[in-house]
C-alpha cells in the first residue's frame, strides 16, 4: 500500500502532469454556456467588442479604423456616422476575426474561445510565478485558484479584451523575471514586447510595472537601474506603440468614448462607499466569497522582506484600484486584471496557515479547508447569476429585423443605451432615442424596433409611422 502511495506522490510531483490537469479543469469550467447569446452580464460591453470583430469579418480587418454598430452620441457626445470605436487597439478583435473564418463555430464562440485560451496562458504563468516566488506548492495552489475561482471563470470567458490583456501582462512579468534570473537580453526584449501589446489592449495594465520595478530594484538597486541603458530603452520602447495609438485616435473624437469618468468622476474615491464596494462587495464577497478573506488576509500578514514579490504585485493592484476608482466601483469586470495577484496571495496565505506551528494545528488546518471550500461554493452561487439572459426577446426581435430590412438600413433599437439589442439586429444605428425622432430620420434612421411595447415612445411611433411586424414580444416600425 505504501508503495502505491509513493508512486502516486511521484506521479503528481511531475510538473507537466499537474499543470495539464489544472489547465484541463480551467478549460472545462469555462466551456459552460459558451454558445450563449450576448445578452448576459455586461452584454453592452461584450456587444461593443464583438461588433468590431463582426464588422471586420464582413468588411475586412483594418486595425487603425475599428468600427462598431453604435453611431449615436451616447459614447462620445458627438454624432459618429462611421461608427468608429477607438478604445483599445483591436488586437483581440483581429485575432477573433481570423479564427472566425474557420467554419467550426460562430464568431461569438470563437471570441469566447480566444478569451479562454488567454486565460489558460495566464493560468500557466501564474503557476510559474507562484513556483518561483512561493514554491512548488504555491505554484500549484495559485494556478488552481486562478483556474477555479468562480468570478474569474466567468470573466475569462467573456467577449472582452481583459483576458488577453491580463495574459500579455503576465507574460511580460514572467519574461522580466526570467531576465532578472538569467540576465539574457532576449528575455528583456520579449518582456518589453508583451508589455507594449498589453498596454495597447488595455492601458490599465500599466500597473503591472510595480512588481517589475520591484524585481529590478531588488537585483540592481535603485540608482543602478538608471545606468543600465538597455533596461531603460526596453522600458521606453514599451510605451511608444500606445503613445502613437493615442496620437492617431485623437483625430477622431467622435469615436472616442468619454473616459475621464473612470478615475474619480463622481468623487467616490476613499469615501466610505468606495471601501464598501471595492473591498467589501467586490473583493470580499464577489471574488473571495467572504470566507476566502481568511487565507488572503493571512497571506498579507505573512510579509517577508526577502520574499516580497507577491506583496509588491499587490501594491501595484492596490494603486490601480485607487487610481481607477469610479470604474472599479461601477463595473466588476475591471477587477479581472487583479485576479492573478489575488490567486498568488491566497496561495501564499493558505501555505502559511497550513504550516503554522501552534497548539491547535488540526483546528487551524480545518478552518483553512473550510474557508477555501466555502469561498468556492459562495462564489459559484453568486457568479451563476451572471450567465442569465434577462431579456431573450431582444434576440428574437434582432433576428426578425435582420431578416426583413436591407443590410445597409439604419436601425433604432432602444435598450436604455445598451448596445446589446442593436448588436442582435446586425445593423448600424442607435441604442437610444436621444433626440427628436425627426432628427434621427433625417440622419438616416429607417426602422424602429422595440421590445417594450407599452413604452410611450413605442406607442407614439407605432401610431405615427407604419407598423410592419408586431408580436407579443416586439414591434418593428418603418419610419420612412
Amino acid at each position: 500500500m505504501s508503495n502505491i502511495s509513493h508512486r502516486v506522490k511521484k506521479m503528481f510531483e511531475k510538473e507537466y502532469l499537474v499543470v495539464s490537469i489544472i489547465l484541463l479543469i480551467a478549460l472545462f469550467l469555462r466551456l459552460y454556456k459558451i454558445d450563449g447569446p450576448i445578452a448576459d452580464w455586461h452584454s453592452w460591453r461584450q456587444a461593443d467588442t464583438a461588433s468590431v470583430s463582426r464588422i471586420y469579418k464582413d468588411k475586412g480587418i483594418n486595425l487603425i479604423y475599428p468600427r462598431y454598430y453604435d453611431i449615436s452620441t451616447t459614447q462620445s457626445n458627438l454624432f459618429n456616422p462611421q461608427g468608429f470605436r477607438f478604445v483599445e487597439f483591436p488586437i483581440y478583435n483581429a485575432i477573433v476575426t481570423v479564427f472566425s473564418k474557420i467554419p467550426l463555430f460562430t464568431l461569438e464562440i470563437w471570441a469566447r474561445l480566444v478569451s479562454i485560451i488567454s486565460s489558460l496562458v495566464s493560468t500557466y504563468i501564474v503557476f510559474l510565478l507562484g513556483k518561483r516566488y512561493i514554491g512548488y506548492t504555491g505554484g500549484v495552489l495559485s494556478s488552481l485558484v486562478y483556474a477555479m475561482l468562480p468570478f474569474n471563470i466567468y470573466f475569462t470567458r467573456v467577449i472582452l479584451p481583459e483576458p488577453l490583456a491580463t495574459s500579455l501582462s503576465l507574460l511580460a512579468l514572467w519574461m522580466f523575471s526570467q531576465y532578472i534570473s538569467k540576465e539574457r537580453q532576449k528575455d528583456l526584449y520579449f518582456s518589453s514586447l508583451f508589455f507594449a501589446l498589453a498596454l495597447l489592449v488595455k492601458p490599465f495594465t500599466i500597473f503591472y510595472i510595480t512588481p517589475i520595478i520591484y524585481l529590478a530594484v531588488s537585483k540592481y538597486g535603485f540608482t543602478a537601474i538608471f545606468k543600465k541603458r538597455h533596461l531603460l530603452l526596453a522600458f521606453i520602447a514599451s510605451f511608444i506603440p500606445l503613445i502613437l495609438w493615442r496620437i492617431w485616435i485623437s483625430q477622431f473624437p467622435e469615436g472616442i468614448p468619454e473616459w475621464k469618468w473612470v478615475f474619480n468622476d463622481d468623487g467616490i474615491r476613499f469615501k466610505p462607499s468606495f471601501w464598501m464596494w471595492i473591498f467589501g462587495e467586490r473583493l470580499g464577497r464577489l471574488i473571495l466569497g467572504v470566507w476566502g478573506v481568511v487565507p488572503f488576509t493571512f497571506g498579507i500578514l505573512s510579509y517577508k522582506k526577502d520574499k516580497a514579490f507577491v506583496h509588491y504585485f499587490g501594491l501595484g493592484m492596490l494603486i490601480y484600484l485607487f487610481v481607477v476608482a469610479t470604474a472599479n466601483v461601477k463595473h466588476d469586470y475591471y477587477q479581472t486584471i487583479i485576479i492573478p495577484f489575488v490567486s498568488l496571495m491566497l496561495a501564499y496565505g493558505a501555505i502559511s496557515l497550513w504550516r503554522l506551528t501552534n497548539n491547535h494545528k488540526l483546528l487551524t488546518r480545518g478552518v483553512l479547508i473550510f474557508s477555501i471550500s466555502l469561498m468556492f461554493i459562495q462564489g459559484a452561487f453568486q457568479t451563476l447569476e451572471l450567465y442569465k439572459v434577462n431579456r431573450p426577446e431582444i434576440i428574437e426581435a434582432g433576428r426578425a429585423i435582420a431578416a426583413i430590412t436591407p443590410k445597409d438600413a439604419l436601425i433604432i433599437a432602444p435598450y436604455n443605451g445598451d448596445t446589446a439589442f442593436l448588436y442582435q439586429t446586425n445593423r448600424f444605428g442607435w441604442p437610444v432615442v436621444d433626440r427628436p425622432i425627426e432628427e434621427l430620420i433625417e440622419k438616416g434612421a429607417s426602422y424602429y424596433v422595440s421590445v417594450d411595447l407599452n413604452h410611450p415612445q413605442t406607442r407614439e411611433f407605432s401610431e405615427r409611422y407604419t407598423v410592419i411586424e408586431k408580436t407579443d414580444k416586439y414591434v418593428i416600425v418603418k419610419l420612412k
